[in-house]
């Protein structure tokens, strides 16, 4: 008897809103609340049990066990009408060997087997079990012996899923060694078979397929049933990666190693539409529409001398890689990495100079374009070309997550090409080596990919220039809720900008974040109630309904010009880019007072110092304190890997040194030591409330390294925010005259929390550590 039982209505009703401890692949675990699971994108979520406010997403690609810690009635499941696919009462062995060799053995009661898992019902003793829940993928044998498998089509069952829907879609590297390594073993089947099989064709409809093919043997089968419009290519593709276990892979987000592209020759690609991906243990993964193309993996198996790994992408993907990879000028690009890696030539100056003037014009147009695709996929921040004098390679660095890594380095007959081209791009001056220059490149002119990149150049030491091109931010504002702020911090917020005129200020270093911020508070200030005019030094962000100006110094266009002809054009609402100046400082303040709410700027390292800036620079307290709404500074500091970061339980020592350092300011201004270690106990003790776990114990976090991040431990960075709100005690301070610290205390004391502060907090929630919020805080 079929049962109605599917993938999902298993996790519904052993699982979702259960506690479970999760078991990655790496073998670290996570006890959690199970929160939701979405078969179509084989993601769980999960609240952890040692951060009750964070819930975390887990890709099922990294999941080795999940198991339920809650103790149920094996009598009572046995007793549901639902589960008449569990005949036996009596528990007996089982063993499951994973890939990495680690076992898990006991009892079990009964098991289930879809095309995703394992479901594994553990036996603790005569009449109780706990659920399990173990991937295929992780699965090097076992003794089990499941009763039939889900059946995911029936009728009796409108929320089970189809396996069509649960193929799963690798997008990197690891993942798909992972995926590989559990392939099923290629049987010998014929598309049609497959796709008559699957119900997707009938027979006669493949014989007339098969009549078309036999007049045009250079197209493939499946081609002609496309065209005849009986199979999409998806529903052909998801039915070989059912039948088969050939993974359906992401190429844009592969970062494809040179030494793979080298493995196949040219004219392979061309011939038979494929793509190298990753090689391994003499093995090559091979991307391709149609896996079942046994010509082609034959060929390449005789040319390249490895075992073949066919994976399966679309034929766009394919496509735009082979474009990337193989286009003719991608040859010279590796005639120039293979320059770069020989032993350098010991040649003159002079020589130098004339193989400089002979590097080839297309070689470059291509080498920089794929800099700059590269820096663009990879999210990096800035590139920077760094020649050196004489017969010294051209140094190429990323800036990723804020830090800078190197790219690649090219011999130096490069080097005058490559700085030419780029000033070229950014319509700059070429025989201008002797001071800086600014410029931009708007990159959609020379590609597909629209990128916008602010580039400077300087004259270094060996009469050389160093460019620095930044990838301006993306063009669409981040919600204002995905900002990373603080339940109270995102509360306060809301309600300073809540209001129809004032001054709104956020601050911080270069780099840190504050335009990306104010334009997600221009994103929820934005309706068609309100004009908002904007001037910015780049625009770098672009919203429908903003009128957005950007600046020109050389013409006059500066942001106080900008401001005065905003005054004049009925404005409602005003961003200005950066407060540089007491002439824009005044007329923002002006403004502000007269009915519009004014955003900005400043170059301050917390928000306290920047009133103190703009009184030096003029501002009168008054004015000032009367249109301040509230100033937010800001930070960005490197996160964890959720893929590979390790929970541990922090010593007396950490914990106090945290409590000392998050009460830092208190403890600076108290003499007593008995009374330190009171507010060094009663921290400790709220944390205890707010992130212990039901032991009673705080779980922090520590950086590891896997493939998701490079081995680094950290991915992506996350805000760190000290938002003061410029309240009547505060207001009063400023007209005062008062110092830094007094407005500092008031704020502390009124909840304010500082960037330091936020940062633990979030070291609490396990999403950073320590050392990188310490690395970012203001001294």
């Amino acid at each position: 008897m079929n049962s109605p039982y599917s993938i999902d209505t298993i996790f519904k009703n052993e699982c979702i809103q259960s506690p479970v401890t999760i078991t990655h692949i790496n073998n670290k675990q996570i006890s959690g609340v199970l929160c939701d699971f979405s078969p179509a994108t084989n993601v769980i979520t999960l609240t952890q049990t040692s951060s009750p406010s964070n819930t975390i997403a887990i890709d099922l690609i990294n999941l080795k066990t999940m198991q339920c810690t809650t103790e149920k009635s094996w009598c009572d499941l046995i007793a549901n009408e639902h589960a008449n696919f569990l005949e036996t009462d009596h528990s007996k062995p089982f063993s499951i060997t994973f890939l990495d060799q680690s076992t898990l053995s006991g009892e079990y009661f009964g098991a289930l087997s879809d095309n995703q898992a394992l479901h594994v019902f553990l036996a603790l003793d005569s009449t109780h079990y706990r659920y399990a829940y173990v991937p295929h993928s992780v699965i090097k044998q076992h003794d089990l012996e499941p009763s039939q498998p889900i059946d995911e089509t029936s009728d009796s069952n409108p929320e089970s899923i189809d396996s069509e829907d649960v193929v799963k879609t690798i997008n990197n590297a690891k993942h798909l060694e992972l995926a590989l390594s559990q392939q099923k073993t290629m049987p010998q089947l014929r598309l049609g078979e497959i796709l008559i099989s699957e119900q997707l064709i009938n027979e006669e409809e493949l014989e007339a397929a098969l009549e078309e093919q036999t007049s045009k043997r250079h197209i493939p089968l499946g081609q002609i049933l496309v065209s005849r419009h009986l199979v999409t290519t998806d529903q052909i593709q998801r039915a070989l990666a059912k039948k088969l276990g050939i993974p359906l892979i992401n190429i844009k987000n592969f970062q494809i190693l040179p030494e793979t592209i080298q493995l196949v020759p040219e004219e392979l690609i061309f011939k038979h539409k494929i793509m190298p991906l990753c090689s391994f243990d003499n093995k090559l993964a091979i991307a391709l529409e149609n896996p079942l193309n046994f010509d082609a993996l034959e060929d390449l198996r005789f040319h390249t001398g490895k075992f073949i790994e066919p994976v399966m992408a679309t034929e766009k993907d394919i496509e735009n890689a082979i474009q990337m990879y193989y286009s003719s000028a991608s040859n010279a690009l590796d005639s120039i990495y293979d320059e770069a890696e020989e032993p350098e030539a010991d040649f003159d100056d002079t020589q130098l100079s004339r193989d400089e003037e002979q590097v080839a014009d297309n070689i470059v147009v291509k080498l920089i374009n794929k800099i700059i695709l590269d820096a663009h996929r990879q999210g990096v921040s800035d590139i920077h070309i760094e020649p050196a004098p004489g017969k010294e390679k051209v140094m190429v660095r990323f800036r990723k997550d804020g830090t800078l890594i190197k790219y690649h380095e090219f011999p130096a007959q490069y080097r005058l090409a490559i700085i030419s081209r780029i000033k070229i791009m950014a319509k700059l001056d070429i025989s201008e080596k002797r001071k800086p220059q600014d410029g931009k490149i708007q990159f959609r002119q020379y590609s597909s990919t629209n990128i916008e990149l602010r580039v400077a150049t300087l004259p270094t030491t060996g009469d050389t220039e160093d460019i620095v091109m930044r990838l301006l931010a993306s063009n669409k504002p981040v919600p204002i809720d995905k900002l990373g702020l603080s339940s109270k911090n995102y509360d306060d917020l809301l309600t300073a900008i809540a209001n129809p005129y004032g001054l709104f200020l956020v601050c911080g270093p270069t780099g840190s974040g504050k335009t990306t911020t104010l334009h997600s508070v221009l994103g929820q200030l934005n309706t068609t109630e309100k004009k908002i005019w904007t001037a910015e030094d780049p625009v770098e962000i672009t919203q429908r309904g903003l009128r957005q100006v950007q600046v020109n110094p050389k013409i006059g266009l500066d942001f106080s010009s900008a401001m005065r002809a905003f005054l004049r054009a009925d404005p409602d609402i005003i961003m200005v880019g950066e407060m540089r100046d007491q002439e824009t400082s005044s007329m923002a303040i002006e403004a502000s007072l007269t009915g519009h709410m004014v955003l900005s700027t400043l170059h301050t390292n917390s928000a306290v110092e920047s009133i103190t800036r703009l009184l030096d620079m003029g501002m009168d307290p008054f004015n000032f304190a009367d249109a301040l709404l509230g100033i937010l500074s800001q930070r960005l500091a490197k996160s964890l890997c959720p893929d590979c970061k390790t929970a541990y339980t922090p010593n007396d020592d950490e914990l106090r040194h945290l409590a000392s350092e998050y009460q830092a300011t208190r403890l600076d201004n108290c003499d007593d030591q008995a009374q330190k270690d009171s507010l060094i106990n009663q921290q400790i003790n709220e944390w205890l409330l707010n992130y212990g776990n039901k032991d009673k114990a705080i779980r922090l976090y520590s950086a590891q390294g896997c493939g998701s991040c490079n081995n680094t431990g950290y991915l992506g960075r996350i805000g760190l925010h000290e938002l003061l709100i410029a309240t009547d005690g505060i207001k009063h301070r400023i007209i005062s005259h008062k110092n830094n610290a007094e407005i500092k205390e008031l704020a502390l004391e009124q909840g304010m929390k500082t960037i330091k502060q936020d940062g633990i907090d979030k070291i609490l929630q396990g999403l950073t550590d320590y050392s990188k919020v310490i690395a970012v805080s203001p001294k």
